[in-house]
């Protein structure tokens, strides 16, 4: 099988992975940020290795600035990752995923206001669509008492955050490889996720051999294999293929969800989630084809 053969299927396998995650962290039953602590835990643990081979082979100090940048990245994600688990937890798995993607908004709001990119005709239509589609989804929950709402507003945040993470990486990437940028902030999320744990005075152990099975679940095959698996196909394949392909993720995670947890969606929250999923499109080729002409 030739490389670029291999990337394509790497990067099914990594999507299918991916979308487990939100449906494995509801199943744990353990507070949301306990959970992707563990999961960024067990996953960095994995990434120790890499990382020492890639320091002997290389004969440079690590930039201090590159450093920095990578642990603000860490704080970040952090905050991403414990709103959008904690979303899944008082909700659903699907609903938070979804809205949580809209991170390409985020991110291209904060290039045209921190970076003073200009973005396209495209983006801006695909913003509106995108939010259109958040408001059918949150419509029928405004005022019912089940939490849905709760857990989009906090996937929506989550969101953010996630586009503060990736805008903090565009930098830093320019300072450190891939890997040495990837086990940094990776390990400065779970100092961050261990701090908020203990501030918020919550266990750190006592929990089901299910649960403990399924952190370690999380941070070997998805944390640092699905993660490997995408970022070697990201080496062969355009990103207009790959970061499509990886939108599929909250569309999948509805389905595992429905099969594993029986969590039915409502047609406004079907119609909402298809919208969205236009609306990401949408600003994803926007950008593409920005940088194809640029």
């Amino acid at each position: 099988m030739n490389r670029i053969k291999k990337s394509y299927v790497f990067l099914i396998m990594g999507a299918i992975l991916i979308s487990f995650s939100p449906v494995l962290i509801k199943d744990a039953g353990a507070p949301g940020s306990v959970t992707v602590f563990y999961r960024l835990l067990f996953g960095t643990l994995v990434l120790i290795i890499p990382f020492v081979l890639s320091r002997i082979k290389s004969k440079e100090k690590l930039n201090q600035k590159g450093i920095l940048i990578a642990a603000l990245a860490g704080l970040f994600l952090a905050i991403d990752m414990t709103m959008w688990a904690t979303g899944i937890m008082v909700s659903n798995a699907a609903m938070p995923t979804l809205v949580g993607n809209l991170a390409p908004l985020w991110v291209g709001i904060g290039a045209f206001l921190f970076f003073k990119e200009r973005q396209t005709t495209k983006f801006w239509i695909g913003l509106v669509v995108a939010l259109i589609g958040v408001t059918f989804l949150i419509i029928q929950d405004l005022y019912q008492p089940n939490g849905i709402f709760k857990g989009l507003i906090l996937g929506l945040f989550a969101g953010v955050f996630y586009a503060g993470f990736m805008l903090l990486t565009q930098i830093g990437r320019k300072f450190l490889n891939t890997i040495s940028y990837l086990f940094i902030s990776s390990l400065a999320t779970t100092i961050f996720l261990g701090i908020f744990v203990l501030t918020q005075n919550i266990e750190f152990v006592g929990y089901s051999a299910k649960a403990w099975t399924l952190f370690i679940i999380m941070g070997v095959l998805i944390q640092a294999g699905a993660w490997f698996l995408i970022n070697y196909a990201q080496g062969f394949l355009p990103a207009s293929l790959v970061a499509p392909t990886l939108l599929a993720q909250p569309v999948l995670a509805g389905i595992i969800a429905f099969l594993m947890l029986g969590e039915e969606l409502t047609i406004w929250q079907i119609l909402g989630g298809i919208i969205v999923v236009i609306g990401i499109y949408t600003i994803h080729f926007a950008k593409q084809k920005k940088k194809a002409t640029t």
